[in-house]
């Protein structure tokens, strides 16, 4: 369920957002890039926030979601933990979100993410640090880790300010590392997920053309952000929301 992420920047916000805008967040519903040779880019600082106040991905400070299910065969726990921490990213002030995965009750997967909201309402992913850890706790791994604004790097949307079925868009841009993608698929789908005060979600399909024989979907509700996400093909992994603390 994990995937990998992107980076470059420069100031043009309004030729790039008519770009990604039309093709992605208007009734159409094409494809804000593609995955070869995509359009870098340009983001004006100042047409974003670390407020992250999107309905369907909402990020508040001091809140924790708790997951649970199955990853390569184990019984998986991912702790997401939205911080009161902001963090520079190519001049945009980002949230930090601290991401612990543990599988068999050991943490094998601990990231720190980067999102940013611009003037419009649609959630920016700006990178992440990530780290794989043996069950000893020793780190194995950082590929996936990646910087918007670096060695070629691109931010891409996380959720559009107006979710509209059909619509997609690149969520990042490291090439040959980070390419995911995703499309809206429906917008009132039902969702059984413990706590959550709705039965309708907003269903998504992800894929990155580094790995095209797997695509997973997520469920997202109103006021949570993430309830659910599963792979449909090429995987055996899921992760349903248990706990939300705030």
């Amino acid at each position: 369920m994990r995937r990998t992420r992107i980076r470059t920047l420069t100031p043009v916000f309004a030729a790039f957002a008519a770009t990604v805008f039309a093709a992605g967040c208007g009734s159409g519903g094409g494809s804000a890039h593609s995955s070869a040779g995509p359009v870098a880019p340009s983001v004006r600082p100042s047409d974003f926030s670390s407020k992250v106040d999107n309905s369907w991905y909402p990020l508040t400070p001091g809140t924790t979601l708790t997951y649970t299910g199955t990853k390569d065969g184990k019984a998986a726990r991912d702790v997401f933990t939205i911080t009161r921490e902001t963090r520079t990213v190519g001049g945009v002030s980002c949230t930090v979100v601290r991401d612990n995965l543990y599988l068999d009750g050991k943490l094998a997967e601990r990231t720190i993410d980067w999102y940013a909201q611009d003037r419009a309402g649609n959630v920016w992913y700006f990178g992440e640090e990530t780290a794989e850890l043996d069950e000893s706790g020793k780190v194995t791994s950082t590929e996936g880790s990646w910087e918007a604004g670096k060695d070629g790097a691109q931010p891409g949307i996380f959720m559009p300010a107006n979710p509209a079925v059909g619509q997609t868009f690149r969520q990042e841009y490291y090439r040959g590392q980070a390419e995911d993608h995703f499309q809206v698929l429906d917008l009132a789908v039902p969702v059984h997920v413990p706590g959550t005060p709705t039965k309708t979600a907003l269903l998504t399909k992800e894929w990155t053309p580094l790995e095209p024989e797997v695509i997973d979907q997520k469920y997202y509700v109103r006021g949570i952000g993430t309830v659910r996400e599963e792979s449909v093909r090429g995987a055996n992994e899921g992760l349903t929301l248990v706990s939300v603390t705030r």
